[in-house]
């Protein structure tokens, strides 16, 4: 009988890092929780127990690197060999630049961007010697076409891109055996909107069309089976990535018009309002943020995107029956 897989998530204490390590555990794997909020830690593991799942919690800041790899020690110590690593962690700040300042761009980076090298590198210390393993980074689309009011959280996933393609040939280098994949989201209910910094008078949302975090977790669990350079996730982030490509100029200035006041939900900014930026919001907040009533359960493009392989198949036989046909 295998073994189930032993599969790491950092930021699993809400949103899409929960809802991927839920699904994780509706596959059959072993989870270990890496995040800073305790209680959101303490929620995603009864979640992940109700189905059946066994999760090791370790409260963990992937800002600091030696955190990380005392939380990778002990997952091997009780889960045993890592098998797949996905980074996941994020902060943001909803601000315009000029009002942000340099700690709150240190911060979004050190945990966004350096989170994921810091997590990779652990992962990377065990998958290696072994020659085998998974790691996923959770991308976005802003990876490829930044937007206003999130310079911070942009420029870390342009890193994060940018380590990764380079990773990926060091490892085609080394004919190393170890997965590497990145997978790029669009816009998801989560509850960072109400607890990101933010800098503005109105409390902020994603950009629509919204997904439910279930849809990024489905394309990260199958990106992590099957994985592949990059995975797409949303018609969105295709629409966004390929435009930037052909026409980025025209971009920005659409992004100017629609995407600053885009981000604006129509409720004032409650007063005394917490953020996560530096330490964790208490309390236990879900997978889901406050969009369930406008966010899409599924996508067409990511159903797609995980049978392209049938859906080529197909075509191809359509298009020789129809040269049979015309014949």
């Amino acid at each position: 009988m295998a073994q189930p897989d032993i599969v790491v998530v950092t930021g699993s204490s809400a949103g899409i890092g929960r809802a991927t390590a839920l699904e994780f555990a509706r596959h059959g794997a072993k989870l270990a929780l890496l995040a800073r909020g305790i209680d959101g830690l303490a929620g995603a593991q009864r979640e992940i127990e109700q189905v059946g799942g066994t999760a090791l919690v370790i409260p963990t800041d992937v800002a600091d690197p030696e955190q990380v790899e005392r939380a990778a020690d002990r997952v091997e110590r009780e889960l045993g060999p890592i098998d797949i690593w996905v980074n996941c962690a994020m902060v943001t700040v909803f601000s315009p630049v000029e009002a942000m300042t340099p700690g709150e761009f240190r911060r979004v980076t050190e945990v966004t961007y350096l989170g994921t090298v810091h997590g990779t590198l652990a992962a990377l210390k065990r998958m290696r010697p072994r020659g085998r393993g998974t790691i996923v980074q959770v991308g976005s689309a802003l990876a490829y076409r930044a937007i206003p009011l999130q310079s911070a959280y942009c420029g870390a996933k342009f890193a994060i891109r940018g380590f990764t393609d380079a990773l990926r040939s060091e490892l085609i280098h080394d004919r190393s055996p170890v997965k590497l994949t990145m997978v790029q989201i669009a816009a998801f209910n989560t509850p960072q909107f109400d607890w990101a910094r933010i800098h503005l008078d109105q409390n902020p949302q994603p950009v629509p069309p919204i997904f439910q975090p279930e849809v990024a977790a489905r394309g990260i669990v199958h990106a992590a089976y099957h994985p592949r350079r990059e995975f797409w996730i949303g018609w969105p982030t295709v629409k966004a990535i390929l435009g930037n490509k052909l026409i980025p100029g025209l971009l920005d200035r659409y992004l100017a018009s629609r995407a600053y006041e885009g981000q604006f939900g129509p409720e004032p900014l409650p007063a005394h309002r917490p953020d996560n930026l530096f330490e964790p919001v208490p309390g236990d907040h879900g997978s889901h943020g406050r969009f369930d009533a406008r966010a899409k359960p599924d996508s067409w493009q990511l159903l797609a995107n995980m049978h392209r392989g049938w859906i080529v198949g197909a075509l191809g036989i359509l298009i020789l029956l129809a040269a049979i046909l015309a014949g």
